[in-house]
């Protein structure tokens, strides 16, 4: 019998491994960011250099939530009742500094943001009837100019200090420290020194530029107040005297500020922001701002200054929302950076921009204002790339952002029974996460129980 042939089969083709056949997981310490770090570290052989606010995770602002009135609270009116925004910093100097929203533009210098930078935050400010900092390297003249309110900064190198200037002030700041680089200087990178920003510095152009850790002047609180004396001296007495420090032991920190008598102490979360920093020091240095103004505001109680003595917030305020957090908390005030930078067009997909060929990333990932290649023109030098942004409309976008956050603020107020947001209090507030609680010492949403403080409990 004849047997029919087989029909031909091609042979299994070879399969190649299945990638990842091989992979047990994924470090959740060494990612692949981390990974990429250490090469780039240990081809570069020093630290790396980024502004920019922090990257990691921590509890913050979107962990409280407000708790409105219903039946337990009157809520007021939005379109019918006034909200008093009115912020007085520095009630007990001559000339206070009075502010028409509880919101202001930081310091930022001159050398680290362009000039129409400068002029359209000044502008923008005075249009919502608030007040700006000129930040460290001295005044330019346009931006006193423009200013309606405007703070002159003493920082610790001195850069561009100059008394007659500070007579023009309507408050001066004593820049201490930082959130986002507690216990570090100010840096400010070469390819940003231009021969202007180098002759109001008295440095050479073209070198970087950092400031010392701590001011020649005083070792600690007792000569501090002689300081404050002097600047006092200086003024005739007529403008508040604000210390800015970073948070860290923000308890003992603001009841030795006080002892020194100032008119304001400002406290820089680990939320804010830089032109130039170490990447590592913004990571690393520093507690989150919803414990620093809780820390802050018992210090002054405990020593009898509330009242007295204004505290101002900031760091990592995006929204109203975070505003009225941060007032809710015990802040008197809230200074704004990197927000108002993101109103000029700070990260923003401009016709104009090439992010990806200038420095390397598209819109929205952009942290290199230390490079001087700003693609919008708001952190740099460059006569190009500030031709990119235009003063006129960044001011009125810079009024637009301030007036909403305004807003928003008061909306929350109303919402919580307030007619004025200086009347938000820790009782308006609630947790979500049990970090957030213990924290910013308000009870776990749902419960009576504050995280870690059993004398908080309510009933």
């Amino acid at each position: 019998m004849a047997t029919r042939p087989l029909p031909h089969i091609a042979p299994e083709p070879a399969r190649k491994p299945k990638r990842n056949t091989h992979r047990l997981g994924q470090s959740r310490i060494f990612t692949p960011e981390v990974i990429d770090d250490i090469h780039i570290k240990a081809e570069l052989g020093r630290y790396r250099m980024r502004g920019f606010s922090l990257f990691k995770k921590i509890p913050h602002w979107d962990d409280l939530t407000f708790l409105p009135g219903t039946l337990t609270r009157f809520v007021i009116e939005g379109y019918r009742e006034k909200c008093v925004t009115r912020t007085v910093l520095g009630p007990r100097a001559k000339r206070p500094l009075v502010l028409d929203i509880p919101v202001y533009i930081t310091g930022m210098s001159f050398g680290a943001l362009s000039y129409e930078a400068k002029i359209a935050l000044a502008r923008g400010a005075t249009m919502a009837g608030t007040a700006t900092c000129s930040g460290e390297g001295g005044m330019i003249p346009d931006e006193r100019r423009y200013s309606i309110k405007w703070y002159y900064q003493c920082i610790q190198s001195r850069y561009g200090f100059n008394p007659h200037h500070l007579r023009l002030a309507d408050a001066c700041e004593f820049f201490i420290g930082q959130g986002c680089k507690v216990g570090l200087g100010g840096h400010l990178m070469g390819q940003k020194v231009t021969d202007q920003v180098a002759e109001m510095r008295s440095l050479p152009a073209g070198i970087d530029q950092r400031s010392p850790a701590r001011h020649p002047d005083w070792l600690g609180p007792d000569d501090l107040a002689l300081k404050i004396q002097e600047i006092r001296e200086a003024t005739n007495w007529e403008i508040p005297i604000q210390l800015k420090l970073g948070a860290a032991r923000v308890y003992d920190d603001v009841r030795m500020a006080a002892k020194t008598d100032p008119d304001v102490i400002y406290i820089d979360g680990m939320e804010g922001s830089t032109g130039a920093g170490p990447h590592i020091a913004t990571e690393e240095t520093g507690v989150p701002g919803i414990a620093a103004i809780r820390q802050a505001r018992k210090a002054l109680d405990d020593v009898g200054k509330s009242g007295e003595i204004s505290l101002v917030y900031a760091g990592g305020i995006r929204n109203g929302a975070d505003v009225a957090k941060a007032l809710a908390l015990g802040a008197d005030a809230v200074a704004i950076g990197h927000a108002a930078l993101m109103a000029l067009n700070c990260n923003k997909d401009i016709p104009e921009a090439d992010y990806e060929a200038e420095v390397g990333v598209e819109a929205g990932y952009c942290y290199h204002c230390h490079t001087g290649r700003c693609p919008v023109g708001v952190a740099t030098q460059d006569p190009v790339l500030r031709q990119r942004l235009d003063p006129d409309e960044a001011a009125e976008r810079v009024y637009n952002f301030l007036h909403t956050l305004t807003m928003e603020c008061q909306m929350m107020a109303r919402a919580c029974g307030k007619t004025n947001v200086h009347s938000l209090e820790p009782e308006d507030l609630a947790a979500l996460t049990m970090e957030a609680s213990a924290l910013a010492m308000v009870p776990l949403a749902g419960t009576q129980h504050t995280v870690g403080r059993p004398d908080m409990t309510r009933y």
